[in-house]
């Protein structure tokens, strides 16, 4: 067991013990995470705090009895949901431009009235979930960086030491065997 997981199954045991510590262990080791999800969809600090906030509530109300396989994967899928929730309430001309151009990416490649909603299709995430695990890792890396975290390219771009261009090219071709992956599955 790595480092971070005996870590992790530390703090989700003091969740089910109902010590408040756990939200404070959970701050320390994946706030900095949280803010960033949240921040990379919302353009306001205060919805930003919020949603951390909320997704710490939503843990100590689902920890017992989930019992989370990945902590981390965990943490970043309720904040991003709580993130994208949050925005879908705000006045649409609020949303950050970030999140548009991310999405008006894939609408390309997914044909549909709501890209969020399509994308939170559990038989569409599982295919695309088969597609990225046949991609490189670079390549599927910064496909998630950029699709699910909603990184910006410059973000991106710097994490990973390539040009921005670079980035712009591998994102546009991953989505393009994407789309052909997917229309091979009738999507």
């Amino acid at each position: 067991m790595r480092g971070d997981d005996v870590e992790d199954v530390k703090i989700i045991d003091l969740y089910f013990q109902r010590d408040e510590k756990a939200i404070d262990e959970t701050d320390k080791k994946y706030g900095q995470l949280c803010y960033s999800v949240a921040k990379n969809i919302l353009n306001d600090k205060e919805d930003v705090k919020e949603c951390v906030s909320d997704t710490y509530m939503n843990l100590w109300n689902t920890i017992p009895p989930v019992k989370p396989l990945n902590f981390s994967a965990f943490i970043c899928k309720l904040t991003r949901n709580l993130s994208l929730k949050k925005l879908d309430y705000n006045n649409a001309k609020k949303r950050s431009p970030e999140l548009v151009t991310a999405l008006s990416e894939l609408e390309n490649i997914i044909s549909s009235e709501n890209v969020t909603e399509t994308i939170e299709n559990k038989e569409l995430g599982s295919i695309i979930s088969e597609f990225l695990k046949e991609e490189k890792e670079t390549q599927r890396n910064v496909f998630i960086r950029r699709y699910w975290f909603l990184d910006s390219i410059q973000s991106i771009s710097e994490k990973y030491g390539f040009s921005q261009s670079k980035v712009k090219s591998m994102l546009f071709h991953t989505r393009k065997r994407l789309k052909a992956y997917l229309k091979e599955r009738g999507y």
